[in-house]
């Protein structure tokens, strides 16, 4: 055999294992996929928490991008060929899956079939169905930090654009909240040169100011105008927070905290936004507030005690002492799993489904570990019935069961301020696995 016979044998040899060698990896890896999706159906986690990704099976071509792109892990996964949810649940509404698809066989949706979710109304471009008033953040559905800062600034951009910027006689902005998004917003308009204000209601960082200490809040880096990478990967809540502080100092930028907003009012051409203090013209409104301003309550008598608090600030408080968490989220069991950690203290997480489907996989994990180490007794399938100064009674399996407690801290979601957005005129839509 001549030598070019010899090296074209080696190809075609080389060839022929590479091909095998990549089928059986290929097989292997959508037999963990299939497992997986198998498993997140038995537990009863099918169920994604917000924005999710649906992958048309028409148009996907099998490549992988999306679960390559993916910064959470065993969310999407290949089975039969084609890209699949596998544990919905898990998934974060990044959005890099969609980016990194080259068939553009995926889509960014809210809600399912049979679980709705309320959605402001709003364009590509951050503009609600009333003119000039624009919405950015988790109020939009979008609570992923580092899209918030994107959506902030992507806002400003938009507004900066409309008819009567600049004009005399009144503001061209008024930013509402002083969260993640409201403050990429501030530094946009700050840079752009509009004449803005920024009210917050609380303190900087919004609802991210009120995480329990040491939560996670970001894995991947986020920018800000003015400012470079806010983080880059594994930030903590106070991390994040010292970073924002710094922001503000380092570039001026000027909250006006502790002022709410009342009312917003069309004005000609703009609107008129008052609180208890003052009142302000301006052309346009960009609301970057949270969806959970209102905490949801539980409904029962004694939620109205004193020990009854809607989040976790400092888990120090509760040391040695008998605490009641309730709720299923990842806020319920990042609370719970903080408390434990104080000494002598006795913590019981109370939820009334039979699993946590709407939970990250490392807050899943953090409970199982605790709940086995004997520092948090879950009762799943439990609901509180009444609360009393020294007990709180819980009904499960139809029997009660009486806790000896001192603290109560409800972590069941919040409620959307829709009436304060239907007084403005702002459409919200109940989405059902739509875009």
């Amino acid at each position: 055999m001549t030598a070019a016979g010899v090296a074209t044998l080696a190809l075609v040899v080389g060839t022929v294992l590479a091909t095998v060698l990549y089928l059986r990896a290929t097989r292997r890896q959508e037999g963990e996929s299939a497992g997986v999706l198998e498993r997140s159906r038995r537990e009863g986690l099918a169920e994604p928490a917000s924005l999710h990704p649906v992958i048309d099976a028409t148009k996907c071509i099998g490549c992988g991008s999306c679960v390559e792109a993916c910064p959470e892990q065993e969310v999407l996964g290949l089975v039969d060929g084609r890209a699949q949810l596998i544990g919905p649940s898990h998934c974060i509404g990044h959005g890099a899956c969609r980016t990194a698809c080259p068939s553009s066989a995926i889509t960014l949706v809210f809600g399912t079939e049979t679980r709705g979710v309320d959605i402001p109304l709003v364009s590509e471009s951050f503009e609600t169905n009333v003119p000039g008033i624009f919405i950015a953040g988790e109020l939009g559905g979008m609570g992923l930090i580092r899209n918030a800062f994107e959506q902030g600034r992507q806002a400003v951009e938009a507004i900066r654009k409309l008819e009567g910027i600049g004009g005399p006689g009144h503001l061209d902005l008024v930013i509402v909240g002083a969260g993640p998004a409201g403050f990429s917003a501030s530094l946009a308009a700050k840079q752009a040169g509009l004449r803005f204000v920024t009210l917050e209601q609380d303190s900087l960082g919004g609802t991210v100011a009120h995480y329990p200490r040491g939560k996670i809040v970001m894995t991947a880096p986020g920018r800000l105008l003015l400012i470079s990478e806010a983080a880059t990967t594994e930030t903590s809540k106070e991390k994040l927070m010292e970073f924002l502080r710094g922001a503000e100092r380092d570039t001026g930028i000027a909250i006006r905290y502790r002022e709410r907003v009342e009312s917003v009012e069309r004005n000609g051409s703009g609107f008129v936004v008052k609180t208890p203090r003052d009142s302000y013209r301006s052309r346009a409104v960009l609301l970057a507030i949270g969806r959970r301003g209102t905490p949801r309550q539980l409904g029962v008598e004694g939620e109205d005690l004193p020990k009854v608090t809607y989040r976790l600030i400092d888990p120090e408080q509760y040391r040695g002492r008998r605490v009641l968490v309730v709720g299923g989220g990842d806020s319920a069991i990042e609370a719970a799993v903080a408390v434990a950690q104080e000494p002598g203290a006795q913590v019981t997480l109370s939820y009334r489904s039979a699993a946590f489907s709407r939970v990250k996989q490392e807050n899943r994990r953090r409970v199982a570990e605790a709940e086995s180490a004997g520092r948090i007794r879950v009762l799943l399938e439990s609901e509180v019935r009444k609360i009393d100064p020294a007990l709180v009674r819980l009904e499960r399996g139809g029997r009660t069961i009486e806790l000896e407690n001192d603290a109560v801290i409800v972590c069941a979601g919040g409620v959307l301020p829709t009436p304060f957005l239907q007084k403005i005129g702002i459409e919200v839509q109940t989405k059902f696995g739509t875009a």
